[in-house]
C-alpha cells in the first residue's frame, strides 16, 4: 500500500540520526563512551514521587484529560513559589504528555495553518520548526521583532533559558515581546523547562507579573518536570496562561484522547508539592556544570550565554562537526550546532547530564587535551 503524502516528508532529516557515525567513534574510547549529547536525566525519581505514582497504581478508570483538580492547584502553587508567577487560574492550567509533544502539536490545536507565520528564535530546539510544517504554517527565525517587520504572526515562541544556548532573555525583551504580540494579534507561547535551573542572573516566566501585568491574555507558559524531577520516562508537562487559550486546547484534547496517565498525573502532583527534591537536583547539576565548565576553559573551548539550563553552549572557532569529531576521539559525544539552526555552525552543545563518574572522567580527558 502506498502512501499519499508522506508526512515525514515535509520535516527535515531527524537530527540525531546525524551523528551515528561519531557516537560510534567515540565508544571506542578504551575509558568507554561519555554521552553529553542528550539532556536526559540520569539520576533516580526521588522516592516521594516513585510512592504517589504506586499508590493510584490500581486506579482502572480513565483519567480526565484537564487532570485533577489536586494536580492543578499544585502547578499554581508551585508556579507561585518556585517563579513569583500570581494570578493563574487552577482551570487554565492543563496537564500534557510531555512538553515535546505539546510544541510538536501546539500550531495545529491553535488551529494555525497554511499562510500563518510561526515564529521561532534563531538558535531553536527543533521541535519548534517541526511543529509549525507540521501545521502547514511557515516558520521565520527571529530574536529581535524589527526582524518581523510588518509581518503579522499567529505564533510566537520564546525558550528562555534557551535550549541550546542556555541564553536568558531580560525583563525589558520580554515585556516588549508581550506587547508587540498583543499588538499584531500572536499568541506567545514561552517555553520555560529550563527556568528552575538558572545559574546566574534572573530568569523570567512569560507569566510573571513583571512581564505581562498580571494579564495573561494570549500567553502560554510551558512547564516540563523532566529537568529537576528528574521525570523524563513519566512523560510530565503542563501549560498555564491564558484561560481562554488552555479551555481551546483542553477542548481538542478530548476529543484526541490526549490524556495524562492517572499515576503520572499523582507523581507530578507530588513533585510539583515538594521542593527539596528539586534543590537537591538543582545542585547535582550545578556541580556537575562547574567542573565540565573549568575543564572546557582549560581545553582552549569559549563558553558563550550559557547562563541557566542543561547545556554549555560551547565552541573551538571551527565547524561543529569539527569539533564533534575532536571530542570523540576523546571519547565525548555532544550535539553540533547545526542542529538548531543553520546560525550556529561553530558551536556544540555540551549536557550537564551524565553521572558524576562520567563528568569527571570527560573532565579528565579534556584537561589532558589543553593546549
Amino acid at each position: 500500500m502506498s502512501l499519499r503524502g508522506r508526512v515525514s516528508s515535509l520535516l527535515p532529516d531527524f537530527p540525531w540520526d546525524t551523528i551515528a557515525a561519531v557516537k560510534e567513534k567515540a565508544a571506542t574510547h578504551p575509558g568507554g563512551l561519555v554521552d553529553l549529547s542528550v539532556g536526559t536525566p540520569v539520576d533516580p525519581v526521588d522516592p516521594l514521587i516513585r510512592s504517589a505514582l504506586q499508590s493510584v497504581a490500581e486506579v482502572p478508570g480513565y483519567p480526565t484529560t484537564h487532570g485533577t483538580a489536586e494536580l492543578r492547584a499544585a502547578a499554581v502553587a508551585a508556579l507561585a513559589r518556585r517563579f513569583g508567577v500570581t494570578g493563574v487560574d487552577p482551570a487554565a492550567v492543563l496537564p500534557v504528555i510531555g512538553t515535546k509533544e505539546l510544541i510538536a502539536g501546539l500550531p495545529r490545536l491553535l488551529g494555525i495553518g497554511a499562510d500563518d507565520l510561526v515564529v521561532i528564535p534563531e538558535i531553536a530546539y527543533p521541535t519548534y520548526e517541526v511543529g509549525a510544517l507540521l501545521a502547514g504554517a511557515k516558520p521565520w527565525r527571529a530574536d529581535g521583532l524589527t526582524q518581523i517587520g510588518p509581518q503579522n504572526p499567529a505564533l510566537i515562541y520564546v525558550n528562555s533559558p534557551s535550549n541550546p544556548t542556555g541564553k536568558v532573555l531580560g525583563l525589558e525583551h520580554l515585556r516588549k515581546v508581550v506587547a508587540f504580540a498583543r499588538e499584531r494579534g500572536a499568541i506567545v507561547a514561552s517555553d520555560e523547562c529550563y527556568l528552575g535551573l538558572t545559574w546566574e542572573g534572573e530568569a523570567y516566566s512569560v507569566l510573571d507579573p513583571r512581564v505581562c501585568d498580571g494579564d495573561h491574555t494570549g500567553l502560554l507558559a510551558i512547564h516540563s518536570l523532566s529537568k529537576t524531577s528528574n521525570l523524563a520516562s513519566y512523560r510530565a508537562g503542563f501549560v498555564a496562561g491564558d484561560p481562554a487559550l488552555v479551555a481551546e486546547l483542553l477542548e481538542v484534547r478530548k476529543h484526541s484522547g490526549m490524556m495524562v496517565p492517572f499515576p503520572i498525573q499523582a507523581a507530578m502532583t507530588a513533585a510539583l508539592g515538594d521542593d527539596t527534591h528539586e534543590a537537591a537536583q538543582r545542585e547535582r547539576y550545578r556541580a556537575r556544570r562547574e567542573i565540565l565548565r573549568d575543564a572546557l576553559l582549560q581545553a582552549g573551548f569559549r563558553i558563550d550565554h550559557s547562563e541557566a539550563g542543561l547545556y554549555l553552549w560551547v565552541t573551538r572557532r571551527e565547524s561543529c562537526r569539527a569539533t564533534l569529531d575532536w571530542l570523540a576521539e576523546r571519547g565525548i559525544l555532544a550535539a553540533p550546532g547545526d542542529f538548531y539552526g543553520p546560525r550556529s555552525p561553530e558551536h556544540v552543545r555540551i549536557a550537564l547530564t551524565a553521572t558524576d563518574e562520567r563528568v569527571a572522567a570527560a573532565a579528565e580527558r579534556l584537561r589532558e587535551s589543553r593546549p
